[in-house]
């Protein structure tokens, strides 16, 4: 997770080298549209001769080993989730992250079953990037990474934080690198279902970058962000702007 710090050093460069976009009709939460578009291509191309055929031949190992290897793999999460819950005052949601630790990996045998989730503790997945978000840093500008997908600084940066808790230290890098391809595999394919959705969006990435604006707002706001209010100041200004050149 090491390799993702130098997010936040590269988005205050490129911040510091952009320039106000003059199309008024422009995302600012994308000040990088250009270069993000041409990622979105590459990661395309990517998914398309790589990852989807890699993700179709991993679907031939028994479900029920799959899924003992993703809980596994979603356990080494908890102790994570635990200090960053701590860290939001969520002290109840902090105390069920770590009994879900406790209970699947004895228990559970090392996270390979999940046998906290019948008893009641229900996930609390909480990350550092949520952390500083909530505690008012600001987001930065969105991000089409090579192979990672959509992102913004701050939910990436804080992943170099995450990974100095236990137990990831302790990992070899082929256990890492193994961690890493049975997350992204079996992401790969539950989003299989979701693809003629995005097909039939007319610009599948703007399709993409709303959808997962809506995921992190509801991941700050444990799934009750706020409303924004329309403001029709500017609106009404316009119009009675136009509305007097017309009677001119």
């Amino acid at each position: 997770m090491k390799k993702y710090g130098f997010l936040i050093l590269l988005s205050l460069f490129m911040v510091g080298c952009s320039s106000t976009p003059e199309d008024p009709y422009a995302d600012p939460r994308d000040p990088f549209e250009d270069f993000n578009r041409d990622m979105w291509e590459f990661n395309r191309d990517v998914d398309k001769a790589v990852l989807k055929p890699a993700a179709e031949t991993y679907e031939y190992v028994p479900q029920p080993i799959r899924n003992s290897l993703y809980n596994a793999v979603e356990n080494l999460d908890e102790p994570s989730s635990f200090v960053n819950n701590l860290l939001q005052w969520k002290v109840a949601d902090a105390g069920i992250s770590l009994g879900r630790f406790v209970v699947n990996s004895t228990v559970g045998l090392v996270g390979l079953f999940d046998v906290a989730t019948p008893m009641g503790l229900t996930k609390r997945e909480e990350s550092f990037g949520q952390t500083l978000a909530v505690w008012g840093v600001p987001e930065g500008p969105y991000l089409m990474l090579p192979l990672l997908g959509p992102t913004v600084v701050v939910d990436r940066g804080g992943d170099y934080a995450d990974g100095q808790y236990f137990p990831y230290p302790l990992l070899s890098w082929p256990v890492d690198l193994a961690r890493y391809a049975i997350k992204g595999l079996e992401l790969r394919l539950r989003l299989r279902d979701q693809e003629q959705v995005l097909e039939n969006s007319l610009d599948p990435y703007s399709f993409v970058k709303d959808v997962y604006y809506q995921r992190w707002q509801d991941q700050v706001f444990d799934g009750n962000p706020p409303i924004e209010e329309e403001n029709f100041d500017d609106f009404d200004d316009d119009f009675d702007e136009d509305f007097d050149d017309y009677d001119e």
